[in-house]
């Protein structure tokens, strides 16, 4: 990803594995990038991998200003059921959770699951994430604000 990501004219420090190994955790290595994105959140994005995403992203959420989100593929149609019954004109594309996790949520960390997505995909999500730019609109810079408050 790192080649394809410089590919697209962004500045690119790889801050994981020299190599895969099976017993590697990744409470090792994401910190290692979202300290980056801790201390500069306006300016610095990261891009975290691992089989699911989850945990990754959980690690992320942990440091000041960092405002992970997960994607493991695009979405599958919902079953009807009366708890949805909101959502059955829901007609969007699939990345959704792409698009607002940047533009309402000003998300700075993108968490990919690698068991749920192709490569193809993965550029393709990675390339959308990067270009979106938050809407500065006031009811999410106020939502936004009061992440870093609701546990203190």
């Amino acid at each position: 990803m790192v080649p394809y990501v410089k590919s697209l004219g962004y500045e690119v420090e790889d801050c994981g594995t020299e190599s895969f190994k099976i017993d590697d955790d990744y409470t090792d290595f994401i910190p290692r990038a979202v300290k980056k994105v801790s201390a500069d959140p306006q300016n610095s994005r990261a891009l975290i991998f691992g089989g699911s995403g989850q945990g990754e992203a959980m690690v992320a959420n942990r440091f000041p200003n960092v405002r992970a989100t997960v994607y493991y593929g695009e979405k599958k149609p919902l079953h009807r059921c009366d708890l949805f019954s909101c959502l059955k004109n829901w007609k969007r594309g699939g990345n959704d959770i792409i698009t607002l996790s940047r533009e309402h949520n000003d998300a700075n960390v993108l968490s990919l699951g690698a068991r749920f997505v192709s490569e193809n995909e993965a550029q393709k999500v990675v390339k959308l994430w990067l270009q979106l730019k938050f809407t500065g609109e006031a009811r999410h810079e106020r939502r936004i604000a009061k992440i870093e408050t609701v546990t203190k």
